[in-house]
């Protein structure tokens, strides 16, 4: 499924901030919180061994998932992407 919505979007050419409709915006949401667990299972697998490697495996896929999904919904919404811009800094 990952692949055949990624040959539907644009490339992505820089990073891009968690915006678009409602439902996208639910599916980023859903990203980060499956991008917290990852990073929280990180360590139980790494030094506890108490967790599945493949676990680990499955939920960092599903977080891939859920950013295309996310882009895909923008996509089919006619939702424009936001990408991110560094700021500036100020010389004094």
């Amino acid at each position: 499924w990952i692949d055949a919505m990624t040959e539907e979007l644009p490339e992505l050419t820089s990073f891009i901030l968690p915006t678009g409709s409602i439902a996208s915006s639910n599916l980023h949401v859903a990203r980060t919180v499956c991008r917290r667990a990852e990073r929280r299972m990180v360590p139980l697998v790494q030094e506890e061994e108490t967790c599945d490697p493949d676990a680990l495996a499955y939920v960092n896929r599903l977080s891939d998932y859920l950013f295309t999904a996310a882009r895909y919904v923008n996509f089919c919404d006619g939702s424009d992407e936001t990408q991110y811009r560094k700021a500036r800094s100020i010389v004094q």
